[in-house]
Order: C-alpha cells, then structure tokens, then sequence
C-alpha cells in the first residue's frame, strides 16, 4: 500500500510552482484534464460486458435448383418448422429462429469482436489515455528535469522570501516618499507597497537627511531579527543570480518541450483525423466458424459505436485547440528575446534606478513569472539593487555603531587633531554626524563608500583621510569639503581608486597621495586636475615614478612642501625642481640619488631639506649650498655617506644635522663651526672619538652618538650648557665624567649597552632629569646615591 503521505509533495508543490505557469500553460492543463476524462470515460465503457452484438446474416434467394436440396436441409436445421413446399424456388425463413445456443453466441460475439472490429475503435479510450498523460508529462518536464528542477525550485524558494520580506515592503515605501503604517504588534501587521508617485532622483544623490529619515522609520518598522534575515536574503539572491545567470538550460529544455509536445499534436491529428471514420454502429463480420456455429456470414452491431464516435470527434477538437495553443507559446517564444530581461518598468515605477538587468535562465524566469504577475518580479528587484542593500547595511550600520560607541574611538593624532579612525567597515554610519566634534576623519578599506551631504553638519572638519577606499560623494557634501578641508590623504592600489572630485578641492592645502605602482602605469596617475587646487600647499607623493609629473611643476609656484617617497625606483630630477620658487621643505626619499641634485640649488626659500634612504656616497656637492641662506635643517640619514666635507661650514644657518645610518669614521672641525646648530644626529655610523671642538656648539640641545664606537667622552661637550638630550647607546664608554653636572636642562641621556662600572653622583645636579629620562641598566642605576635615586623616582611620579 502507498501511505497517503506520498502525494503530499503534489499538494505542497502545485502552489509554489504556480507562480512559472502562464495562461496558456495552464489552459493546456485544463485541456490536458479533460481528454483525461474522455480517456477514462472510454476506458469504464470498454469494461463493459457487451461489447458487440452479433447474429447469422440472413439468406435471402436460392436461384438454382440443384442448390435447393442443400438448403432445404440447412433450413431443417435452423428451423423446427418444415419447408413450404408450395414454393418451391425460395426458402422463407420462419421467424429468426437460428437455433444457436448462448455460448455460441458468445463464441460469436469475442471472434467478431477480435476479427472484424477495426484497431482504432477497440483501443480509442487508451489512445486517449496515452496522447494525454504524455501532454501532462511533456507539460510539467522542464519542472522535474534534474538539470533544472533545482534552479527552478531555488528561484521559487527565493521568490517566496523577497515577496515575504519586511525589508522589500520598506525599501517600495521609502523610494515613494511614504512610509508604512506602524502597528502595535510587527508580527501581525501587513505593509503594502505604494507604487503609485514614482521618484526619478536616483539613490546616490538622494540627500542624506532623507536617507537618515529613511532609518530612523525603519528602525521602528523592523527588529533586528529581519533585518539579518535580508541581509542574508541580499547574499542568497547575488549567488543565485550568478548560478542561474551563466546558462540556458531552462530556456532550452522548456523550448523542447513545446516543440515536442506541437509535434505530438501534429501526430495525434494526423492519424486520429484518418482513423476516426472507422468508428461504425454495424460491422460485416465473415469468420470460418461453420463447423462450430454453422454460418460464416454475420451482422455485428457496436453499442458504444455512435458514443465514441462523438467523443473521438470531440477529443479532436481539444487537441486542436491544445495545438493552437502550442503554436502561440512558440509564437511567443520566438517573437521577442527572452534571454534578456530589462527592469525599466521596475525602475520607473519604484525610483530605484540602479537595479540591472539580467540574461539567460535568470531573465527567462523572470518573463515566466511576469505572466502571472509583474508584482513579483519588481518585489524580486529590490534585492537585486545596490543602492537597496546600501540602506539595509546603512541601517544596520546605524544599530551597531551608534554615536556613544564611535565617541569611544576618538583619539588625537600626529597633526594634533581630534581623529575618528574606522576600519573595514561596510559603510558610513550616519551616527558618525552626531559627533560634531570630530577634526579628522580616516576611513580605511571601506568599499563603495558614498559620503552624504550630512557631513556639512562636522563643523569642525578640516582633515580627511581614504586607505584603499574610493569614495563617491554627494554634490552637496563635495561643496562643503570645498570650503573646509584642508588635509587630504589618499591610500590607493591603482591610479583608477584615486577619487576624481579631490581635484576640486579649492581651499584644500595639504594632499597625501601613496600607492603602489607599476613605473608604466605609474605615468597614468592623473595629476592634470592639480591646477584647479589653488590653495595646495604641501604635496606628498608615496609611489614609484620615474620623474617629477610635469604637472605636479605645473602648480610648483604655489607650493611650500614637496615630499616623494619613491620606494625605490630611481627618480630623475633634472631641471623640474628650479620653477618651485617658494619651495620651503623638499624630501626625496628612497629615490636611489646617486648625488644631490643641482636643482635643488636654486631654491633660494629652501629651509628643509631631506634625502633620506638615498644612494648618496659623497655630499660635496653642499658647497653649493651657501646660496640657501634660509636652509636650517638637512637630513642626510640612511644613505652610504663616508665623509663629511669640509666646506659644510658655509650653511651658516645650519641648525638641525640628520647624517645617521651611514658610514663616517671622522668628524671634521669644520662641522663644528656651524654655531647655529642646536640638533645633531649622528648615530649609526663608525665613529670612535668625539673632538674636543664639540664645545664650540654652544647651542646645541641633542646630541645622538648611539650605535658607535666611542671610548671617551670630552670634557668640552659639558660646555654645551643647553644640551637636553644626550644619546651614548650601545658605544664603548667606561666612565661618565662628573662634570655631566653642569647640563642642568640636560632631561634626557641614554647609556645603555654601555661598559659604565659607575655612575657619578653628580647627575643628581641635572635638575630636569628623571628615572624615565635616564637610559641605564637597573644595576648601574643603583650605583648612586639613595636620595638621588630616590628623588628622580619622586620627581618622575610627580
């Protein structure tokens, strides 16, 4: 026995797939039932027990007599009656008397039955059966196809949820302009989408406010619970997509099917309409049964003869207009191409203009579907829109970073500004635009992320920075930035992420452009819109390009800092640098500068210079320096240095020296003649003795010697009575003179990883020194005195 649950799956089944059977689909099935009732009703005829009806066909005249003996005694035999002998010519037959018994009869009736009645007339109701289930079957093929169910029955499980979905009802209110009407209970309210306004400005330049609104609304429409439901439901239907989308195998198996089943008809009425005509009440039916019955003539009748008649004719009629209607499906196939799939009409009725338009099995579904009805498939639209799963992050967004949370983040960076540094998020919370008090805002590997207008409401913002992060932003939030940024930075991989409108930054003083990139792809960066940065001051450029972009010299009149860091790649100078008349800070670093460029003379406004990370070996090309009489600061750090010249004495206005990391054994005196300097940087070098000409650096305030090989330290350098910080690590030192004494700013000396035995008491004389400041090993640190030791702890805790 089959439980009866076994034909739950056709009742649970029938509805959903209702949804991908158009009109003629289901006329075809009505049709479809009903040849099945013809077939069935022909089938409980031919079960009957009398199915002809046959008796011994009647003779009429003898014409000759020497047949009359013959049928003088066949009528002895039929009849109980004698013959007439008053006519002799004829026989006359004595009622209809055929002396037949009923099994002969029977016998009769299955020979003629089998014999005499045509094929067509004794199967006609299987026939119909067999034409019909192989319609019922061809019909729903493409639903059971193991290729296709599946896609099939995926999209109709997704078509449920996005119908289903709080979420799709609120994204068709919102682009209306109208909201749904709140309920005291979620559960048992039902939102219906108002299409009736549509709204033409597209959801990237929607206004921020109204997106907020939007939120707000939401939040109170939908818990937490649904909102995750359609962000899933927003995956679910992009992996669909592009597994349904790459194949025509549904469009393919249902063309097929129409093309076999308008062949099958073509069949069915080609021998029906031939074969019908056999269908007669009366049957001349000759079988060579005399022997048994004695006759071989009979006349047969067919009871059911005049009925299947009219249902064989009816039946025909239903297939023909099955056939017609097969016709118009293939008319319907190929007159219009459904492998594509526009949702125009979806876009114009609802506002929500970015939903694409989709190919191949997908948008054949969607056609299918749209027979039944276009609600479904512009309920379906709404996840596939970008700008539709951006408001659910966005309010997603909202719940979890909320403005107290993102107060917590608040920190100051290195320009000594009140920063907001978010990382990987899926967007921009709008709660970010609560915090008025935010100066500096970085966003870091943020995708597609749009920065609305509400941003005008960041009073205080003046700095902005994008890591990896392309951003599009609102007319009415690049305005504001206009007028108010004044620090950009930009992270990028390809030149194609740097953002366009940047270049439009009018009042923008400080950009930060660092990317990693090809040298051939490097000369596309596009660095023409610079011209329209009228305020650009400082320009740092972290890449690899082989020269300076011409037009970054282009806008070199107004700028004051020029900083390339070019990881590397060799950087060709030529004469690009003399048009930066008020260039103050140049930095060239890691550029591979075999020497120091002659351009560079010709900046007469030049007060800092910085060619760190260099390939530079000899530096005497500084003679020339003499003409920059404003230059006060040169880094000459991280490059193969071995000697310092001696004609550095004419940067008389030298106050800061960076030549650490290189490869100097000596100390000239001539360095020492640069009174001015007050910062001196020279550790990580091969130096084994400080000249006692150190004393004349009566300004002097650092001094770093650190990673040398330095033995002894002169008494001249205590001479240098503002020196404040003093750095002697990891050298060869064996004592510490007492006349350290006399730094009384001194608040900073490192001698660690030094051979000190002892340290003199007179260290506690350095009145700005504190255990913090003091750089030494804990047991050189208890080699003083107890109250020295005591009150730099104290003083450091205060």
């Amino acid at each position: 026995m089959i439980p009866v649950t076994e034909f739950r799956q056709f009742s649970e089944q029938q509805p959903a797939f209702r949804v991908l059977k158009p009109w003629w689909d289901v006329f075809m099935d009505n049709l479809s039932v009903a040849m099945l009732m013809i077939g069935g009703f022909g089938c409980t005829l031919q079960i009957m027990p009398v199915k002809i009806l046959c008796l011994p066909e009647r003779i009429q005249t003898v014409h000759n007599s020497s047949d009359y003996n013959t049928l003088n005694s066949l009528t002895n035999s039929l009849s109980a009656s004698p013959p007439n002998p008053m006519a002799p010519g004829t026989v006359e037959m004595k009622g209809l008397k055929t002396n037949l018994d009923i099994q002969q009869y029977n016998f009769i009736s299955y020979m003629c039955y089998e014999l005499a009645i045509p094929w067509y007339t004794k199967y006609f109701p299987y026939l119909v059966l067999l034409h019909t289930l192989m319609f019922m079957i061809c019909s729903n093929f493409w639903f059971k196809y193991p290729g296709s169910c599946s896609k099939i029955e995926l999209f109709i499980t997704v078509l449920w949820k996005c119908f289903d979905s709080p979420w799709t009802t609120r994204a068709l209110c919102n682009v209306s302009g109208e909201e749904p009407k709140e309920k005291h209970s979620k559960k048992n309210s039902v939102n219906k989408p108002n299409i009736s306004q549509p709204v033409t400005e597209t959801p990237l330049l929607k206004p921020a406010a109204d997106t907020s609104i939007v939120g707000k609304a939401a939040a109170r429409d939908m818990d937490e619970k649904e909102r995750e439901q359609a962000k899933a439901l927003f995956e679910k239907v992009k992996k669909f997509r592009h597994h349904v989308e790459g194949g025509v195998l549904l469009y393919i198996t249902y063309v097929n099917q129409i093309i076999f089943k308008l062949l099958h008809f073509l069949f069915v009425i080609g021998y029906n309409g031939a074969l019908v005509s056999e269908i007669q009440f009366t049957v001349d039916c000759k079988v060579d049964i005399e022997d048994v019955t004695g006759y071989n003539h009979f006349y047969c009748n067919l009871p059911m003869g005049p009925l299947f008649s009219k249902l064989s004719f009816f039946y025909l009629c239903l297939v023909g207009v099955y056939g017609l209607s097969c016709l118009y499906t293939l008319y319907w196939l190929f007159y219009r191409s459904l492998k594509e799939y526009s949702f125009e009409y979806v876009r114009l009725e609802t506002g929500i203009n970015d939903i694409p338009d989709v190919k191949n099995d997908l948008a054949f579904l969607f056609h299918m579907i749209d027979q039944y009805d276009p609600l479904y498939s512009k309920r379906f639209a709404v996840f596939l829109s970008e700008a539709s799963e951006n408001k659910l992050k966005q309010l997603n967004l909202n719940n979890e970073w909320t403005a107290e949370k993102l107060r917590q983040k608040l920190q100051t960076n290195a320009s000594s500004r009140l920063e907001l540094q978010l990382f990987m998020l899926s967007g921009l919370p709008d709660t970010i635009f609560e915090i008025r008090e935010i100066q500096s805002l970085k966003l870091e590997n943020i995708p597609n992320v749009m920065i609305p207008a509400a941003i005008a409401q960041l009073d205080n913002l003046q700095e902005l920075s994008l890591c990896q992060c392309p951003a599009k932003i609102h007319s009415a939030a690049l305005a504001f930035l206009k007028e108010n940024l004044h620090s950009l930075s930009v992270k990028f991989i390809d030149a194609r992420d740097i953002p366009p409108w940047i270049y439009g930054l009018g009042n923008l003083e400080e950009l930060r452009l660092t990317g990693s990139l090809n040298p051939e792809i490097a000369k596309t960066i596009p660095f023409d819109s610079f011209k329209k940065l009228k305020s650009l001051k400082h320009l740092f450029i972290n890449s690899n390009v082989t020269s300076i972009p011409q037009h970054v010299v282009d806008i070199s009149a107004q700028l004051q800092k020029l900083s390339i860091d070019n990881n590397g790649i060799k950087l060709v100078t030529r004469s690009s640098l003399k048009n930066m008349s008020n260039l103050m800070t140049l930095e060239l670093i890691n550029c591979k500068l075999d020497r120091i460029p002659n351009s560079i003379f010709s900046l007469l406004a030049l007060k800092e210079l910085d060619l760190k990370k260099n390939n530079l070996k000899s530096i005497q090309e500084i003679a020339s320096f003499q003409n920059l009489q404003k230059l006060s600061i040169l880094k000459l750090w991280h490059n193969s240095i071995t000697k310092i010249p001696d004609h550095i004495h004419r940067l008389a206005n030298l106050e800061q020296l960076y030549i650490s990391h290189n490869n100097i054994g000596d100390l000239p005196y001539e360095l020492f003649l640069c009174y001015k300097l007050r910062h001196l940087e020279l550790s990580n070098n091969s130096i084994r003795s400080i000249p006692h000409y150190i004393g004349m650096l009566i300004n002097l305030k650092y001094f770093s010697v650190s990673f040398n090989q330095i033995e002894t330290i002169p008494d001249e350098l205590y001479l240098c009575r503002e020196l404040e910080s003093l750095n002697f690590r990891h050298n060869q030192l064996l004592t510490l003179s007492p006349n350290i004494g006399n730094l009384a700013h001194l608040s900073c000396l490192d001698l660690k990883d030094n051979p000190i035995g002892t340290l003199p008491p007179e260290l506690g004389s350095c009145q700005a020194l504190k255990r913090n400041g003091l750089g030494v090993e804990e047991r050189l640190f208890e080699t003083l005195p107890f109250d020295i030791r005591d009150k730099m702890t104290k003083e450091q805790i205060t």
